[in-house]
């Protein structure tokens, strides 16, 4: 199985918050873990809100700033072209998505269409791109025809 992750998801890596232990999960068991380049920046900026908000200590944002830097060069990261970033502005005009929302969702179908005999999941704790990325899905998948 491949997994997508958006920057939502990919933070519960690094800060214990409810849908941590789901995410943990889903990362072992996915043989290749996906993301878009974007979510780099993202994730930075979400540690150190935290920070800011001292949810976080000072030695638990170095540890999860560490912990995200170690582990990035593991993932497929996606660069955010032109093309990528067309599909993206589509997409947040037909989804009422915000741009990197939509960049990461326009990310995840790529990936659908580069791996199209794999599993790929999306995983995001933003309802509303997750429900965008099950209707983008959807029609980016034929339906296959179901033997009786």
């Amino acid at each position: 199985m491949i997994l997508y992750l958006d920057t939502s998801s990919l933070v519960k890596l690094y800060v214990e918050e409810s849908g941590t232990e789901e995410v943990q999960g889903l990362v072992g068991r996915a043989e290749l873990v996906t993301t878009s380049v974007v979510a780099y920046a993202e994730s930075r900026a979400a540690l150190a809100r935290r920070r800011r908000e001292k949810y976080l200590t000072p030695a638990g944002f170095r540890r999860a700033k560490a912990a995200l830097d170690a582990d990035w060069d593991s993932l497929l990261t996606l660069e955010v072209g032109e093309a990528l970033s067309r599909s993206a502005g589509d997409l947040a005009e037909r989804h009422r998505l915000r741009g990197f929302d939509a960049l990461h969702l326009a990310s995840y179908l790529l990936v659908v269409r580069e791996f199209a005999s794999e599993d790929v999941l999306f995983s995001s704790a933003d309802r509303v791109l997750h429900r965008a990325a099950r209707r983008a899905f959807r029609a980016a998948r034929p339906k296959v025809a179901r033997r009786h």
